[in-house]
C-alpha cells in the first residue's frame, strides 16, 4: 500500500498550510524535475508553479492526517545536520554553499514546516504537529536522484525556540549554532525587516513575549528582543548539547561549511572549495550581484547591552567548545 502511494505521489509535495474550522489540510505541489537549490524554499516554489500540472485551476488539497501514512513509501534521506540562526548572519550562503555539491538536499526555511509548528503554538499543542513536521521532512527528503545523499535543514531564525522538538526528532545529528554582532543584525534587519523583526507578525508566545507589551516598542529595541532570546536559548543549547557546534560570521562561510561537513562526516573535495570561494564573491540572495559589505565603526546604541552582554558570553563559550564527533 505505502509504495503504491509513495508511486501516486511522486514529485508532489505538500507546501501550503490550511486552517479551517472542521481540521487542518496541505496543498500539494508538483515539483517535477526541479530540486531545492535557491536561496529560499519559497523560490522553488515559485518556479515550480509555472509547470503544467500546477497552473490548470486546480487544486490539490488533502487533510494533515494523511502525511505520516503517506510519507512512509518514499526513500528518504534522514537530516544530516541542522542549522539554526539569528538571521541576516549567513545562514543563506551556507546553505547555497552546500548546495552546489548536487549529492546535498537543502530545506531552506520551509513555510509549511513553519506553518505547522506555528499552528501548534497557537493550538497550545506543538507537540501534537511533531508528527506532521516528521512527515513532511521525510516528504522533502525523498531521494529524487542517484546523486543525493545527504539532507541538510536551514529552519527560520525563530525555531531555536522549537529546538527541544528538533532534538527530539533527530538525537544523533549535528545541530549549527550561527550568529553574528547584534548591531551587524540590526543595520541589516533596518534595510529589510523580516518576519522576526516586526512586533505581532509572529506569535509572541513564540519568544516568551508580552503580546500587548510588544505592540507599540519600536522596531530596533523589538528585535534587540528578539535577539537576547536567541543569545539565551543559544547559551542554554551550546554547553549542554554534545553535537552542538557554535560557529560566528566572522569565521567565513567557507571555513563555517567546512566545519559543518567534517562534523557531519562529510568529505569535500579541493574543486568543491574553489567553487565556494568562487560563489563567495556574489550577493547570497541576490546571487548574480557581486558582493560587497561596507564596514561601519560606530558605537552600538544602548538598547543593544544586553545583546553584546550575551553575545560575548556566547563567543567565550564558542571558543572553549568543542563539539564530540
Amino acid at each position: 500500500m505505502n509504495q503504491n502511494i509513495a508511486l501516486a505521489l511522486k514529485d508532489w509535495l505538500p507546501y501550503r498550510l490550511i486552517e479551517e474550522l472542521d481540521g487542518a489540510y496541505c496543498r500539494w505541489l508538483y515539483m517535477g524535475n526541479n530540486t531545492f537549490d535557491e536561496p529560499f524554499f519559497d523560490e522553488t516554489i515559485s518556479k515550480c508553479r509555472g509547470l503544467f500540472e500546477n497552473s490548470q485551476g486546480k487544486r490539490s488539497i488533502s487533510q494533515i492526517d494523511v502525511l505520516p501514512q503517506w510519507s512512509q513509501g518514499f526513500h528518504s534521506i534522514a537530516p544530516t545536520a541542522i542549522i539554526f540562526h539569528v538571521s541576516r548572519c549567513g545562514s543563506t550562503v551556507i546553505s547555497q554553499l552546500l548546495g552546489l555539491n548536487p549529492a546535498n538536499i537543502i530545506l531552506s526555511e520551509v513555510p509549511f514546516i513553519d506553518e505547522l509548528l506555528r499552528m501548534g503554538v497557537r493550538n497550545k499543542s506543538v507537540e501534537a504537529v511533531i508528527p506532521f513536521v516528521q512527515s513532511a521532512i521525510n516528504l522533502y527528503g525523498a531521494k529524487r536522484n542517484n546523486s543525493q545523499q545527504n539532507l541538510f535543514i536551514k529552519t527560520d531564525s525563530w525555531h531555536i525556540h522549537f529546538y527541544e522538538h528538533y532534538r527530539q526528532l533527530y538525537p544523533h545529528i549535528p545541530f549549527v549554532f550561527l550568529y553574528r554582532r547584534p548591531d551587524e543584525v540590526i543595520r541589516s534587519q533596518q534595510r529589510k525587516r523580516g518576519m522576526q523583526a516586526v512586533p505581532g507578525v509572529l506569535e509572541a508566545e513564540i519568544f516568551g513575549f508580552d503580546k500587548q507589551a510588544i505592540t507599540s516598542m519600536p522596531l530596533d529595541e523589538y528585535m534587540a528582543m528578539v535577539l537576547e532570546s536567541y543569545f539565551e536559548a543559544f547559551l542554554k543549547i551550546i554547553p549542554n548539547d554534545p553535537l552542538a557546534i557554535a560557529v560566528n560570521y566572522d569565521e567565513g562561510m567557507v571555513n563555517i561549511v567546512q566545519k559543518i561537513a567534517e562534523a557531519s562526516g562529510i568529505a569535500i573535495a579541493e574543486n568543491e572549495v574553489t567553487n565556494m570561494q568562487r560563489r563567495m564573491t556574489f550577493h547570497g540572495k541576490h546571487p548574480k550581484q557581486v558582493f560587497a559589505e561596507k564596514q561601519i565603526e560606530v558605537l552600538p546604541p544602548l538598547y543593544l547591552d544586553k545583546c553584546f552582554q550575551l553575545y560575548n558570553e556566547l563567543e567565550n563559550i564558542r571558543l572553549r567548545h568543542r563539539p564530540t564527533s
